[in-house]
This record gives C-alpha cells, sequence and structure tokens, in this order.
C-alpha cells in the first residue's frame, strides 16, 4: 500500500515532467506567469517581484513573491505546482543569508534592495548533448607521434639555422652586457 508522501511525490514527477520549474532560492527576483480567466478567454498575466519564502513540501510546495506596486507592497503566494502558475522565470538571483526575508515588509527604498548573487561561468553549458564517439573525434594514437620524431632527425639542414638564431642572439646580449658596464 502506498503512503501519502510516495503519492504526492509521484505526482510531482508527473508535473515536472511536463512543466519545466527552474531552480530559485529566496532572494532571487523571479517572474511568475499566472493563468487568468475573465469569462471564456484565459490569458497570462506575470507578476514580477523578490522570492521572500519558499516552502519545499512535495506536492504543497508554495512561493510567497513580493514587489512594489504604487508605492505599496504587495505579496501573493502560489502553489509551485498548481495549475494556474503557467511559468516561472528567474530574472535576477539575489545574494540573502537567511531563508525567509520578512525583514523586507518593514523596508522600503535602498535599505529593500538585495545585491546580485554573481555567479561565474565555467564555459561549459549544460543543455549541450555531448557527441557521439566516431573515427573522425577520436584522438590518434599515442604511437603517431613517435613516427613523427626520426623523420625530423633525418633533415640535418633543417636544425643548421636553428643553431645559428641562438648564436646571433648571443651577439646581440654582448653588447647589453658591455653597456651595463659603460654604465657602471
Amino acid at each position: 500500500m502506498k503512503t501519502i508522501e510516495e503519492i504526492n511525490q509521484h505526482n510531482v514527477k508527473k508535473i515536472l515532467s511536463e512543466k519545466k520549474i527552474p531552480d530559485f532560492y529566496p532572494g532571487d527576483v523571479v517572474k511568475v506567469g499566472v493563468r487568468i480567466t475573465e469569462g471564456k478567454k484565459e490569458r497570462i498575466q506575470y507578476f514580477e517581484g523578490v522570492c521572500i519564502a519558499k516552502k519545499s513540501r512535495d506536492l504543497n510546495s508554495s512561493v510567497t513573491v513580493r514587489k512594489i506596486s504604487f508605492g505599496e507592497g504587495v505579496e501573493r503566494t502560489f502553489p509551485l505546482y498548481g495549475t494556474l502558475i503557467d511559468s516561472i522565470k528567474v530574472i535576477r538571483s539575489g545574494k540573502v543569508r537567511r531563508a525567509k526575508l520578512y525583514y523586507l515588509r518593514d523596508r522600503t527604498g535602498k535599505s529593500a534592495r538585495i545585491a546580485e548573487k554573481i555567479r561565474k561561468k565555467i564555459g561549459i553549458d549544460v543543455d549541450v548533448k555531448p557527441e557521439t564517439v566516431t573515427e573522425e573525434n577520436v584522438a590518434p594514437p599515442a604511437e603517431a607521434p613517435k613516427e613523427e620524431a626520426p623523420a625530423v632527425e633525418a633533415a640535418p639542414a633543417a636544425e643548421a639555422p636553428k643553431e645559428e638564431a641562438p648564436a646571433a642572439e648571443v651577439s646581440k646580449e654582448e653588447p647589453k652586457s658591455e653597456s651595463s658596464s659603460e654604465k657602471k
């Protein structure tokens, strides 16, 4: 017999397969697309604000988003896996040190701002699929460089100009050393 927790986890997996919900945390500025039905018409209205609380309780998970609208603070709590939520986009990541940001309710203006978290990019795209291995993609075997080395030794004419170049550098360095002794 399945417990309620197992049923909830199964339903969450089913919803996540249909809808993509990004990873976000309290302090992030998120844009939540909410389905609104007006008569027979349905439209999507976006609510953009700071995520001040996130409750992770399987199917009962919710997010509280706060924004300032015409000088008045407005908070909405959305069920994370509800049917009314169309999309969630992370606009900006915030750098905070606590899980619930209820202290923002008392603040206005500059004191209510949250610093942006700067994420380092390491140059790897997560969404890119790995390439399939073919004969063209495979690196040449280690024996190939050993075969090239004897070919270089067989050409002594190519090495002769290389020996002349260091001699020219030495002659250039000698006047520099003389000029340094003249300065003394």
